[in-house]
């Protein structure tokens, strides 16, 4: 599928919270990205990927991976979930308590496939645990598990519904790079919703910002969260997401509560000790910008 894309032109009458909302999703996905959906609740992230899935059926529209037609209305087609070689991983992970860990990896494989089941665990940290019943597992290690068994079945796409959004923020940061890392092993194109705008910057390379049913804004999350300028006086707390040299300099990219991302110039001195994850203080001292890593 190497340069092809995802085509999605669809319209889906939801029922939400607030009343009738039209999802009218018109875009494209290159396929080997990672794409985050991000917006409030009842935007309509969880039923796109749904409607990805084969789980939900659109009212028209087309939907293609590559040539392969998996959706259109207009010629009564709607390929089954089964053939559409996705894999969808659920918030509550969904994993069989009275399988084991490689249990749970194996029974996704179309062929049975040792050496596969084998790296993932590997990728997962969950080699010790191979042995062990799922039930008897800590959530981060659910979602290890869960992840694995997604991957296991070399999907063409890769769906995920927040994540990781019942963990803790260590294990969030942990499983993230986890997902990078599997996600850049297997190359499947992914697609994940998100609320949480750390996880968007740290993961995405592409960003569809959906509300109301319809594409805001979308790029990388650069493009569509940040407005690229350099801060000078600021006195804020937040989370270091980047990290970039730019000849004698350091840009940190900073995450300060939901929404606030800000950008600001860094010198080898103020770099020791602190690495992508750290909370940190920034303020104005003298015109200039100083970090505090926090404990």
């Amino acid at each position: 599928m190497e340069n092809h894309v995802i085509y999605i032109d669809i319209e889906k009458m939801m029922l939400t919270v607030n009343g009738k909302v039209n999802l009218a999703i018109k875009t494209e996905v290159k396929t080997g990205e990672l794409v985050a959906l991000f917006g409030s609740s009842g935007a309509g992230k969880t039923t796109l990927l749904r409607i990805l899935a084969g789980l939900v059926t659109p009212d028209k529209g087309i939907i293609k991976f590559g040539e392969t037609v998996w959706f259109d209305s207009g010629n009564r087609i709607n390929i089954p979930p089964q053939n559409r070689n996705i894999s969808l991983m659920f918030q509550d992970y969904a994993l069989f308590p009275n399988m084991t860990v490689e249990g749970n990896i194996q029974f996704a494989q179309s062929e049975k496939d040792d050496q596969a089941v084998d790296e993932l665990l590997s990728v997962f940290g969950l080699n010790e645990f191979r042995k062990h019943k799922t039930n008897g597992l800590s959530g981060g290690q659910k979602q290890r598990v869960a992840l694995a068994r997604a991957l296991a079945r070399k999907p063409q796409l890769l769906l995920l519904d927040e994540p990781l959004s019942a963990l803790d923020a260590t294990m969030r940061a942990s499983l993230q790079d986890e997902i990078v890392q599997a996600h850049q092993l297997l190359g499947a194109t992914t697609i994940m919703v998100s609320h949480d705008l750390s996880e968007v910057f740290r993961l995405s390379n592409q960003v569809l910002c959906i509300e109301n049913g319809i594409i805001q804004k979308s790029g990388s999350p650069d493009e569509v969260f940040s407005n690229n300028a350099i801060s000078g006086k600021v006195q804020i707390t937040g989370q270091i997401v980047r990290i970039e040299k730019q000849e004698s300099i350091y840009i940190l990219t900073v995450i300060s509560g939901s929404t606030q991302i800000i950008k600001v110039i860094a010198f080898e001195n103020d770099m020791e000790n602190l690495q992508i994850g750290d909370t940190i203080l920034v303020y104005t001292k003298a015109f200039n910008p100083i970090i505090s890593k926090l404990c």
